[in-house]
């Protein structure tokens, strides 16, 4: 099949340098192989970044459908470039001496960055901003961060519990984010606390409004909108696991309760395209009263 003539137009005035690129790309890819593989060992066995594998992919698929933005720009290295990649670079020898994942993993990223920055120029890099910042997302987070967000979730998923089951009539004491209730004791870990659908439907927010929604203003509102989304879906499971432990102790746990996690979290994805109609709808309303008024 014959590439499109205005590909080809463009490929004629701005030739890109692929040989450079591909031998960029193999040494950033083996400098970061060992990296890369325990990333992955992480996405294959953390539940709370099993959506790991799906960022790169889509990143790139992403890139990939701003291929004629960024073919119509002229090939201008900038060697602000290389300097972030030798940051990275250096970044990672201190990370691999102290044994620090996390600076290890965004190192990469950076790399990737300044790899483009360098190769390619400023306007290359302004056009693919989105889909190289959506790398940062299969990054774990550091634990002393994950640490500072998950216990503060946890409580709240607790009290919120705590409040509906008292309303609905089931007894229930709780103490820290231990739920006492007549027929068993339920502990708020780590897994219910909210940090696992926040991580994942944070990113989706973003996939989903880059395809969705033009309005920029309205993809941060969608991004935003997952924090009391994930808080008030986690706190639902924690409910719900309360009301049928009540009628039936095993269902709180194995795999009814990882079953009830997935309904939850879908129920929260289906909540944020809920959110995005409605909002729509608002904004539209509010900009035909603008009109009228005017």
């Amino acid at each position: 099949m014959a590439a499109p003539a205005h590909l080809v137009a463009r490929l004629r005035k701005h030739p890109v340098p692929w040989i450079s690129l591909l031998w960029f790309a193999f040494l950033l890819i083996a400098a970061y192989a060992p990296v890369l593989a325990r990333l992955a060992e992480q996405w294959n066995s953390d539940e709370d970044m099993s959506h790991g594998f799906f960022v790169p992919v889509l990143s790139a698929y992403i890139a990939w459908k701003r291929k004629d933005a960024v073919l119509a720009q002229p090939v201008k290295p900038n060697y602000l470039g290389l300097v972030l990649v030798v940051w990275a670079a250096l970044q990672l020898l201190i990370a691999t001496l102290g044994a620090e994942l996390f600076l290890a993993r965004t190192a990469f990223v950076i790399s990737v960055v300044g790899s483009v920055w360098f190769m390619a120029g400023t306007a290359v890099l302004r056009i693919l901003a989105f889909p190289l910042f959506l790398l940062l997302f299969m990054v774990p987070l550091p634990a002393i961060i994950y640490n500072q967000i998950t216990f503060p979730l946890q409580l709240l998923a607790s009290r919120i519990a705590e409040l509906v089951l008292s309303t609905l009539g089931i007894p229930v004491l709780r103490e820290g984010n231990v739920l006492e209730l007549a027929s068993q004791k339920l502990n708020v870990v780590e897994a219910c606390s909210g940090i696992r659908s926040l991580l994942s439907l944070s990113f989706l927010s973003l996939i989903y409004g880059y395809f969705a929604e033009d309005s920029k203003r309205t993809r941060a509102l969608l991004f935003v909108s997952t924090v009391p989304i994930a808080i008030l879906a986690n706190s639902g499971r924690v409910t719900l696991t309360g009301i049928l432990s009540e009628f039936k102790p095993e269902l709180a746990q194995g795999f009814f309760h990882t079953a009830e996690g997935w309904v939850i979290f879908m129920t929260a994805l289906i909540s944020l395209i809920v959110f995005h109609r409605i909002l729509r709808r608002v904004i539209r309303l509010a900009g035909r009263g603008a009109e009228n008024h005017a």
